[in-house]
């Protein structure tokens, strides 16, 4: 009889999981199997898990739609009908290719960052599949996702000048699978009020260059002038399968990049591309009038290139103008790098572009065209996008860079434009702190105390409550007594969850957003939610929060340094093992509980400081998706107090790794050096904690402040010599010729922000102030004597009429 009842129990179990299904619950973990990101590498996954929690090929593509993706792990009837659903809105047909595999066609989405997808195969009656797409800027995409513009400088100035002949674009054919295509010229702009409920984006189908054309990957034209539509300046060009009408939305394309559609303008801007230019720059000046001014509520530019290369929480590099890449300036002449900050303006949506010269200082409007520009409409856009001026790429290039074109690169009128865009310069910029810790951890706060903390466990990094940023740390056992940092998991406010750690058998770090995997292998950079995250490597992670903190994250020797960078807003409000961040390096220490660590030096006693920040079980934000991390820390201690460190480095000659120490370690980090190879066990993790040492002691020199004393005019009718305005930098002041200067000829920027020396002026030559003293003098003395001469005239014939009355008289 029992075992009748426990056969009944089981296969009443096993029913039970049959039974339960993902549709309509993925995300969620159900009595008896999981439809959570996690169930995989737990092993709990329902059944159905795959086929309706639904993962992509490729995963991303272009904001303007047309990448056809594979739905992978499910399969469909022939007859199915796909629908995909994007953002809960926007419905695109796909179909079911030959394998039975369903494909979807992304739509033109006017943001950036991850979009929800809901597919039906009943054509839209029921969506019971879901997954998630990204969108991508397309300045952000890889190339290898695009149609190219070959020898771009030249379509953006066609009919300029000297510039015409044939235009040519190339794509990868397989971004669109059709042996005809057409070549299709779509149009961007921006209609209603700016600033007003009725400003809308606009994408239109223009006209076809070719229809019926040999899918060939290249194609090649003479453009003509297009009266009817040349008030269409903003555009891309779209290569689609020639079985659709002209003109469909959403359907399997290449797109170019969005460019100035220079070589479709009308006739007018051929014959006179300047004065054509002229006047809609002075058009776009008054519409700029008429807007409200941005400038104030952007952040001020980094002083140096060195520290806006550091401050990567509120800086991030111009594709446009990249040293990594060439340098290749096309708007900033004279510049090898540009960044931009990271996070639009609250109020307006508006972006700061700071850009840098080879000796590493920052480039002015003031003194060259190739200067740092504000951006009425960020380019990478903004949280909630879809609407101006917050469409990502496309916002900008309406209100900063197509005016840029009119009134400096098809005119010459750039005193219009950067009245408008003046560059900002760095007296009001304030570089951020930072704090690092790596190794077998050892930590250097914000203040620059250094110390070590080997416990085993999850800890509070960092914790700020006014700003609802948190940051923790899991550090695992290697090598008998020795840890090391193997996870960072981080969170502001109501932003997704990023995790970064190692993983095992993996020479690359993993990031999860909110437990789940991203994947990297197609781009570089992701919009999440409160949050952005950029990898160019696999051992390379930046994550970036709209407070302007940033968390740097990098594998050296299989273990984690992170360096967290915060603005000056975050101080004195900072509490966990990276201390408070005051400038005072004695309350560093601080417990929890407010004790402090008085003898910094006394490593048991900083163990008890350290293990005081263990995280709680309520607080703790770490994935944990294996048997080993719910064994190891989330049903145990969170910090292990069976786990006792090496307190000290031991010193026994006959070690063979006693030796190697000195031929590794010197100098400052000798002591974090040496443990790590004679505790650790590990030249190699000695070696990757001396260049983590070195790094950020590096950064911290990069990011020492620096003063400046802001533009220095040349005098009226002079000119200066030297564009650096920091101090100790001299600048030279001249006059032109057949002047003189008087003031100060030479005026250098002092400790206190101030320009040495008095204004200086340029005036006239004083041999030619003698020469007009004595014209002035001959001039006066010819009119003195003609003066007396009428005089005298006068008084000659007055008395001749006296002497002949009194003639008559007589």
């Amino acid at each position: 009889m029992e075992t009748a009842v426990t056969l009944i129990f089981l296969l009443s179990g096993i029913i039970g999981a049959l039974s339960e299904s993902c549709e309509g619950e993925c995300g969620q973990s159900l009595s008896s199997c999981s439809c959570h990101p996690t169930c995989a590498s737990l092993k709990s996954c329902c059944p159905d898990y795959k086929e309706f929690c639904v993962e992509f090929s490729p995963q991303s593509g272009s904001i303007l739609g047309g990448t056809d993706f594979l739905l992978l792990h499910v399969t469909f009837n022939q007859s199915s009908q796909i629908v995909c659903r994007f953002n809960n809105d926007i419905r695109t047909e796909g179909y079911v290719d030959d394998s039975d595999r369903g494909h979807c066609i992304s739509p033109l989405l006017y943001q950036t960052g991850w979009v929800s997808v809901e597919i039906s195969s009943n054509y839209g009656i029921t969506f019971n599949r879901v997954g998630s797409w990204l969108a991508v800027h397309t300045g952000k995409l890889d190339s290898k996702f695009k149609a190219v513009l070959v020898n771009s400088t030249k379509w953006q100035y066609y009919g300029t000048p000297q510039v015409g002949g044939p235009l040519q674009m190339t794509w990868n054919t397989s971004l669109v699978r059709a042996p005809r295509i057409n070549i299709e010229l779509w149009g961007y702009r921006e209609t209603g009020r700016p600033y007003s409920d009725q400003w809308r984006a606009q994408w239109r189908y223009l006209y076809s260059l070719a229809t019926n054309s040999a899918n060939n990957g290249s194609f090649t034209f003479v453009p003509q002038p297009s009266p009817e539509f040349s008030s269409w300046e903003l555009g891309a060009l779209r290569v689609s399968s020639n079985e659709h009408p002209n003109g469909l939305m959403n359907v399997e394309a290449a797109w170019t990049e969005d460019h100035a559609l220079a070589w479709h303008l009308d006739q007018k801007f051929r014959e006179n591309s300047q004065a054509w230019a002229l006047d809609k720059c002075l058009a776009w000046d008054r519409l700029e009038n008429d807007l409200p001014n941005f400038l104030s509520e952007i952040i001020d530019c980094p002083c140096t290139l060195a520290q806006a290369r550091a401050d990567t929480g509120r800086f991030h590099t111009d594709y446009g103008c990249d040293m990594e890449k060439g340098s290749v300036c096309t708007y900033h002449p004279g510049s090898i790098h540009c960044v931009r900050a990271i996070q639009a303006s609250p109020r307006y949506g508006a972006g700061q572009q700071c850009c840098y010269d080879s000796s590493g200082a920052q480039v002015l409007t003031a003194d060259s065209i190739g200067g740092s520009t504000p951006d009425r409409a960020h380019d990478w856009g903004s949280p909630p996008y879809r609407d101006p001026p917050r469409v990502p790429g496309l916002s900008h290039w309406v209100y900063d860079v197509l005016s840029f074109y009119y009134c400096c690169l098809w005119s010459d009128n750039c005193h219009y434009y950067f009245k408008h865009r003046p560059s900002s310069d760095c007296r009001r910029y304030q570089p951020p702190a930072s704090a690092v810790v790596f190794g077998d951890p050892h930590f250097i706060t914000f203040d620059g105390i250094r110390y070590s903390f080997n416990g085993k466990g999850e800890y509070n990094l960092l914790i700020a409550p006014g700003k609802d940023l948190t940051i923790q740390g899991r550090t695992e056992q290697v090598n008998g007594s020795a840890t090391k940092l193997s996870s960072v998991v981080m969170k502001e406010a109501y932003s997704d969850i990023i995790e970064v750690r190692l993983f095992a058998g993996a020479d690359n770090l993993q990031v999860l957003q909110n437990e789940k995997q991203l994947l990297f292998n197609e781009q570089t950079w992701m919009d999440l939610s409160g949050v952005f995250v950029f990898s160019p490597s696999g051992t390379n992670v930046t994550v970036m929060f709209p407070s302007g903190a940033g968390v740097e994250v990098r594998l050296r020797s299989n273990a984690i340094t992170a360096t967290v960078l915060l603005p000056e807003e975050f101080y004195n409000s900072t509490q966990g093992l990276l201390g408070n961040m005051n400038g005072v390096p004695g309350d560093d220490l601080l417990a929890p509980h407010g004790t402090v660590a008085v003898n910094g030096s006394n490593a048991e006693e900083v163990f008890s400081f350290g293990a005081s920040w263990a995280v709680s079980n309520t607080s703790a934000l770490f994935t944990y998706d294996s048997k080993y991390l719910l064994d190891t820390f989330y049903n145990s201690s969170r910090h292990d107090p069976d786990f006792i460190p090496e307190f000290s480095i031991p010193e026994i000659p006959d070690d063979p790794f006693y030796n190697i120490t000195s031929d590794i370690c010197s100098g400052d980090d000798s002591h974090f050096c040496r443990y790590d190879i004679l505790v650790g066990r590990s030249p190699e993790l000695g070696k990757a904690t001396k260049v983590s040492f070195r790094s950020h002691m590096s950064l911290v020199e990069d990011l020492k402040p620096v003063i400046s004393c802001g533009w220095l005019a040349p005098p009226i009718d002079g000119k200066k010599e030297g564009t650096t305005y920091l101090q100790g930098a001299t600048v030279r002041l001249l006059c032109d010729e057949g002047f003189v200067l008087q003031g100060s000829a030479e005026r250098t920027c002092q400790a206190d922000g101030t320009w040495s020396g008095g204004d200086t002026l340029c005036v006239v030559h004083s041999s030619d102030n003698n020469t007009a003293i004595i014209a002035g003098s001959v001039v006066g003395a010819l009119l003195g004597i003609a003066l007396i001469t009428i005089g005298l005239v006068f008084w000659a014939k007055k008395r001749d009429r006296l002497r002949r009355s009194s003639a008559r008289l007589v």
